[in-house]
């Protein structure tokens, strides 16, 4: 089975991604292939606009393959996985900077590498089934596919929230923290789709999306933004935990109790990175941040075993390296943000 398929009608360049088994886990020759469709239809004159979606009925794609990342790591073949983000990263780029209006339907899941080919489009679609994260500390690892761009620009400090906690949000929540920009539902995306081949001006896609779009409910995450915002503005994660130790709601308490399971090296590098993209200027810069910690982080061991930990082995129990925020070494955020690895 083709792990890509694209195929054009009426106008629409259609990108699918087919591993709905491995719930359309981005290979690297789906990285490859998708690079060389974009750079063929950029000059297609029969085509006029680009429409990513994912096959099956569970979302778009719930990240990149992971496993392959592990098998990378045990090996000693790191260069294989800075092969596969530099090609990645750049396609995050090319996404962002494509000429001609871009799709994207994040309907059900859409997490990690999945936000990288979806995120970055000029027009993003959620649906009442999307559940939308950068999980990537689960992992022991930090946000990546420019999502520290995206977790940066969120209101207040729910990008912190959502880097450091690996937090899932509804379509909702991706509205409002400019990960979406249009609510479509489900049901609707059948007609939004021949509504996009059969526009009459090629260049107003936006306009037929707004003939389907609707008011999302309320934000359950930005009703959240008070605390959220009080405790997650510390300038540390020990600072962060401290925060919420303070707070007298249930959800603060949870929080608190997920940072404590999760890789205090990564949550480190994870904090300083969202800080970091702030200052940045352009998305370019900031994969070129992202490219310099996963480099680094790749050669930690908490990659390796968080990953063997969350998806090989499935016993949720990862040991992690350091153990202990007050172990984490002071100059890991400098070693990471300032790594300089070979370039592809």
């Amino acid at each position: 089975m083709d792990e890509l398929l694209t195929r054009v009608s009426d106008s629409v360049g259609r990108i699918t991604l087919n591993r709905p088994d491995a719930l359309n886990a981005i290979t690297h020759d789906m990285i490859r292939g998708i690079r060389d469709t974009l750079a063929a239809w950029r000059t297609d004159s029969e085509v006029s606009l680009v429409l990513l979606d994912g096959a099956g009925d569970r979302g778009l794609s719930a990240g990149g393959d992971i496993r392959a990342l592990h098998n990378n790591a045990i090996t000693g073949r790191n260069d294989l996985s800075r092969h596969f983000w530099h090609d990645e990263y750049e396609l995050c780029a090319t996404i962002a900077e494509y000429p001609k209006p871009f799709v994207s339907i994040m309907d059900g899941i859409t997490m990690g590498g999945g936000v990288g080919v979806s995120g970055h489009a000029g027009i993003r679609i959620v649906t009442e089934r999307s559940r939308v994260a950068m999980p990537e500390t689960r992992i022991g690892f930090s946000p990546d596919v420019g999502g520290t761009s995206l977790l940066a620009g969120a209101p207040g400090e729910l990008g912190s929230y959502l880097a450091l906690n690996a937090a899932t949000m509804t379509g909702a929540d991706a509205v409002a923290c400019g990960f979406a920009d249009y609510y479509v539902p489900s049901e609707r995306l059948p007609h939004l789709y021949q509504a996009l081949g059969e526009r009459a001006d090629p260049g107003s896609p936006a306009e037929v999306v707004l003939l389907f779009d609707e008011t999302p409910p309320p934000s359950a995450l930005e009703a959240r933004r008070d605390w959220i915002d009080r405790c997650y503005s510390a300038g540390t994660v020990s600072g962060i935990l401290e925060r919420l130790g303070a707070e007298s709601n249930r959800d603060a308490a949870h929080a608190a109790d997920e940072l404590t399971r999760l890789s205090p090296l990564a949550l480190t590098v994870a904090l300083a990175s969202v800080r970091a993209a702030r200052t940045l200027g352009s998305l370019r810069e900031v994969l070129d941040q992202e490219y310099r910690v996963s480099s680094w982080l790749a050669e930690q061991p908490d990659l390796a075993e968080g990953i063997r930990a969350q998806v090989i082995d499935k016993d949720r129990n990862p040991r992690w390296a350091p153990s202990t925020l007050a172990a984490v070494p002071p100059g890991v955020v400098d070693a990471a943000l300032n790594h300089r690895p070979p370039r592809h």
